[in-house]
């Protein structure tokens, strides 16, 4: 990450040390946890705005959008005959 740097490691450790003050290590587990949730809620909400717009703008396009492409085990297989050299 381009921010880290010699002084900027500092920053961080003293922010980490005044977030344990704040709220103590018995609860640095209910707040990590409160902000993995609120990230996933995020982009659970940001990801169905986008399918939205999607469907709002192009009704056709965004089925295809949704739709599972087919993975390589499920595609046809395609029979190659041998090259014989001359």
């Amino acid at each position: 990450m381009p921010f880290i740097g010699t002084g900027h490691i500092w920053i961080l450790g003293i922010l980490l040390i005044i977030v344990l003050i704040v709220w103590g290590p018995g609860k640095l587990p209910d707040v990590g946890s409160g902000m993995g949730r609120a990230i996933r809620e995020f982009r659970k909400a940001s990801t169905d705005a986008k399918e939205e717009f999607a469907k709002a703008t192009h009704p056709d396009a965004a089925h295809a959008t949704s739709a599972a492409a087919p993975t390589a085990s499920a595609a046809e297989p395609i029979a190659v005959e041998p090259s014989v050299p001359r």
